[in-house]
């Protein structure tokens, strides 16, 4: 399948029946939350669909001291921000639609930001859901830590990347973290 729209559909089905196949997957991953890098202020993500619940993860890592804050879609075209949250704040839909913190929540810059996706491989190459909304955000942020969070299920041998698409540096699922091969950023 060299069609990204064909490519999206598929791994969506996919994600859906591996996350119907492991309804725990979460909570193993947050087993491994030692293998993230040591960053103190981590980006999670408010899941939507089959997305592999970061709740968890991040449940653990507000227990261990991590300063924790969600991704904020102000407009549609452009990077997010990010604004401090922890397990319990109350949320809003952003200009997405999707759950984010209040306003009044303080705007942080992420040191590391975890990211849903539909499929990755071995190199660092993330297929997302086509908004761009993440790629936007790792560019404006070239020095946060970049970590897919995944089925282990999702992972594809390769995936075609276009210039503007943003490697990750590494993706975390329910068997482990494991590092991005050769990452060099951005597709070459």
């Amino acid at each position: 399948m060299t069609d990204k729209s064909e490519l999206r559909a598929a791994m969506r089905a996919t994600r859906k029946q591996l996350a119907a196949l492991d309804p725990r997957a979460a909570f193993r991953v947050a087993g491994h939350a030692d293998d993230l890098p040591g960053e103190v202020i981590h980006a999670v993500y408010w899941p939507i669909g089959s997305e592999l619940d970061p709740i968890p993860l991040a449940t653990r890592l507000a227990g261990e001291g991590h300063d924790l804050c969600l991704p904020v879609v102000v407009t549609l075209d452009e990077p997010m921000i990010f604004r401090r949250w922890a397990p319990g704040d109350p949320l809003e839909p952003d200009a997405a639609g999707v759950p984010a913190p209040l306003p009044l929540a303080e705007a942080v810059v992420p040191e590391l930001i975890l990211t849903p996706l539909l499929a990755y491989d071995a190199t660092g190459g993330r297929l997302g859901q086509g908004g761009g909304h993440y790629d936007r955000t790792f560019a404006a942020l070239p020095d946060a830590t970049r970590i897919g969070l995944a089925y282990a299920g999702q992972r594809v041998d390769r995936l075609t990347l276009e210039p503007h698409d943003v490697r990750l540096h590494g993706v975390l699922t329910e068997v482990g973290y494991t590092p991005a091969r050769g990452l060099s950023g951005r597709e070459d």
